[in-house]
């Protein structure tokens, strides 16, 4: 029983789960910020580059909103919004201690997302740069994509983490009683009822 649930253990568990978080959280941010800055530079405001024509265009757009251009024109409470996330994910890591590599790295996606997108609130008058358009969709940028994908991945977790399946394993791994050892081919023991 103990050997399964090591291993189990040792499946999920990150080696240094704060360096995981940190490297995933800082690659974030360093990405969506140097992707902000490229399409600043190279383009206009509303200028539109087709990759794939009519199916995915960069297209520099300067959001107001949430992601993918919700609630325009809210930047205190989006604001708040980020510091909030932040400070909720800086809580739990303190108080849990998460060593699971899928929930460490879900963290730092969506980490990294709220701190790249809370930057450009802060530094660029609330003003979010936005560039991929699928044309279906709103026009978004790298951290909204990253605080998809970890919300995505958290929402696997709490459906299908490990914790709640550890039981299974444990009474798998029973050993096996006298009549099971009997059944393999092992004869039991001989008692003297004299």
């Amino acid at each position: 029983m103990h050997h399964v649930q090591v291993g189990r253990r040792v499946l999920v568990a990150a080696r240094r789960p704060g360096l995981l978080f940190g490297w995933v959280l800082l690659s974030v941010i360093a990405l969506d910020q140097l992707t902000k800055s490229l399409v600043r530079a190279q383009m206009r405001p509303a200028e539109s580059i087709p990759l794939i024509r009519d199916v995915f265009h960069l297209t520099y757009v300067r959001n107001t909103g949430a992601a993918f251009g919700l609630m325009s024109g809210q930047r205190p409470l989006f604001v708040l919004t980020g510091i909030g996330v932040l400070l909720a994910i800086a809580a739990y890591w303190i108080w849990q201690r998460p060593t699971a590599r899928w929930l460490v790295v879900a963290l730092g996606f969506v980490g990294g997302g709220a701190a790249g997108n809370l930057l450009d609130r802060v530094s660029r008058m609330g003003l979010v740069t936005d560039f991929f358009d699928l044309q279906f969709i709103p026009v978004f940028n790298i951290a909204d994509s990253c605080i998809v994908v970890g919300v995505g991945m958290l929402m696997v977790w709490i459906v299908f983490g490990p914790e709640g399946q550890q039981e299974r394993p444990a009474q798998e791994s029973e050993p096996p009683s006298q009549d099971a050892s009997a059944v393999a081919g092992r004869a039991p023991e001989a008692h003297d009822d004299r």
